[in-house]
């Protein structure tokens, strides 16, 4: 892992979510895996910040059968669109536009920013990996059965929207 900013290194050391690997700051937090870097950044600001998101494609999600072309690049383009606004939930208003990519099975969602403060930065990180999920989440197409993380996400909807009716939890239902 590249020299991390002390600063930075505490911010990430007292967070919960989150845990330190070779490659970086991991978030627990999320079905994805999502890795968090910082670097040095010039002026009085205490970080640069570098997130990767990775996602499974539609088809990849999908279990026992392929999803049509025209299905999953339509599943892409509205994941991309609405990715635009990733930096809406975060302190940091110093960023680089989302970076959105393809292959065959996994989307990549790479962001950066500047945080004027460790903790900002460190908290900015766990709210733009959070809100890529949940978009993710929103974007999940009726009609389909899935595996992996999209499985879990939809089972974690369905048990907080029980919870809900029993009297408890968050409201909302499965994505669709």
């Amino acid at each position: 892992m590249s020299e991390i900013p002390a600063p930075v290194d505490q911010a990430f050391a007292r967070h919960d979510a989150f845990t330190p690997t070779e490659s970086g700051y991991i978030l627990d937090t999320t079905v994805f895996e999502a890795v968090v870097t910082a670097s040095s950044a010039e002026g009085k600001r205490d970080g640069e910040f570098a997130v990767t998101v990775r996602l499974p494609t539609l088809d990849a999600a999908v279990t026992g059968e392929t999803v049509h072309e025209v299905v999953e690049d339509g599943w892409f383009e509205t994941l991309e669109l609405r990715l635009e606004d990733t930096f809406d939930v975060a302190t940091t208003n110093t960023h680089e536009p989302p970076s959105v990519t393809r292959t065959d099975d996994e989307v990549v969602v790479e962001l950066s920013y500047i945080a004027w403060t460790a903790s900002e930065g460190v908290e900015d990180a766990k709210t733009l990996v959070e809100f890529v999920e949940g978009t993710y989440a929103q974007g999940i197409v009726p009609g389909y059965e899935y595996g992996g993380a999209a499985a879990e996400l939809m089972q974690s909807a369905v048990q907080n929207s029980e919870d809900a009716v029993n009297g408890g939890g968050s409201s909302g239902g499965p994505p669709l």
